[in-house]
């Protein structure tokens, strides 16, 4: 990407930056002078009281790093909520769970459609690692829904085992990754360390998980040229957890990314690592340790084939765009349309509807890949579903 010129960060934002970076430090003087990049991203995000999750910033929405799609209309909650209900009517008292719930706009959109279609949950749980969002997310709901503060828990972990549908929106791009490097010579985990006051890229050895992972990339990508790729190790690993404590039920991940066949084109030979700062987004996680956000696109080959291993069935896989009209976003953005006389909010649907559904936007950017155990989605499109591209 082209360097760009970021924002100055406050004075105060500086000193927590300044704090977090101390500690990475120590961690690499613990592990021996190298980090792993994946370790390196998990204490830039998610350290308590430092970390960009956990330092109680607001994240989402103009005031923050990013918009989601909960964020652009409670339409894309609207459509995702039938596809939901339509696994919740097969299980006996099924739960939601709900990883990383943001701001809390999903869920109280969530919740708001499940009591119209007489299908609550009988709870609604958010997996949650941040103290500030936690309580961001119970003034949103609980404004929207205060009669609804006992079907509505935060947990701390995972349930050992549960029914019901889980859902992931925006989650798994941020969790952590591994790097590795391709050269002619061979290929390297690639590291953090520091010089004085520079953190800077090393080389290490490959693990042995690392290994098997390289030699699956070589396979897919014929291209002899130098090139970086990033590893999801922390999501497989996540995947399989999941996958453990689901008895019955579906999990929908929506997410940017691509499949294994796109990942690893020429053109993304730097890898697919992106960190965003007010708005503007660059390639540099090294700087601004705390105060932006650090993603990777998803690898939905390999968060397949883990399921396939997991004994979870690979129900779908589709464009968001193809996932959200699944589930009749068509026919309630006509009904909203038709019940709203003022022109202003109609072009303001338009226009959120177009940030959803087209290719340029989110409509192909972003993709569902929807995982079951013992139900039937009946409502996933099988025209327009890409299972073969995994």
């Amino acid at each position: 990407m082209n360097e760009l010129i970021l924002p100055a960060p406050e004075p105060e934002d500086l000193a927590v930056s300044l704090a977090l970076r101390l500690r990475i430090c120590s961690a690499i003087d613990a592990a021996n002078g190298q980090l792993a990049f994946s370790d390196y991203m998990q204490l830039c995000l998610y350290l308590p009281g430092l970390g960009y999750y956990s330092a109680g910033k607001e994240k989402f929405g103009a005031a923050g790093d990013f918009i989601t799609a909960p964020d652009i209309s409670p339409l894309f909650a609207a459509a995702l909520a039938r596809h939901c209900v339509d696994a919740l009517q097969q299980i006996e008292n099924g739960i939601l769970l709900e990883f990383g719930a943001g701001n809390g706009q999903l869920a109280t959109d969530l919740i708001t459609q499940f009591v119209e279609l007489e299908c609550l949950p009988s709870r609604y749980c958010i997996l949650e690692t941040s103290p500030s969002l936690v309580e961001a997310q119970k003034q949103t709901i609980f404004a929207r829904h205060p009669n609804l503060t006992d079907r509505v828990v935060w947990l701390d972990s995972l349930p050992t085992s549960f029914k019901g549908v889980v859902i992931a929106n925006e989650v798994c791009d941020a969790m952590p990754v591994h790097r590795l490097e391709f050269t002619q010579q061979g290929c390297h985990e690639l590291a953090v360390t520091y010089d004085g006051d520079n953190l800077r890229w090393c080389h290490r050895p490959l693990s042995e998980q690392l290994k098997a992972f390289a030699e699956q990339i070589k396979q897919l990508n014929q291209d002899t040229r130098p090139y970086i790729s990033e590893v999801p190790l922390v999501a497989s690993a996540w995947l399989n957890s999941l996958a453990k404590a689901l008895q019955q039920g579906a999990i929908f991940i929506l997410d940017y990314g691509y499949p294994a066949s796109e990942y690893y084109l020429p053109e993304r030979d730097q890898g697919t690592l992106r960190c965003y700062y007010q708005h503007q987004a660059h390639d540099n996680p090294l700087i601004l340790q705390g105060l932006q956000d650090i993603t990777a696109h998803v690898n939905f080959s390999a968060l397949a084939e883990t399921a396939l291993s997991a004994d979870l069935d690979v129900s779908g896989f589709h464009y968001q765009k193809d996932f959200l009209l699944a589930g009749g976003l068509a026919e309630l953005a006509s009904e909203q349309m038709a019940s709203s006389q003022d022109v202003f909010t109609q072009m303001k649907m338009a226009a959120a509807l177009k940030r959803l559904l087209l290719p340029g936007q989110m409509g192909e950017s972003f993709k569902v890949l929807s995982l079951s155990r013992d139900i039937e989605l009946s409502r996933l499109c099988p025209m327009s579903d890409k299972r073969y591209l995994l």
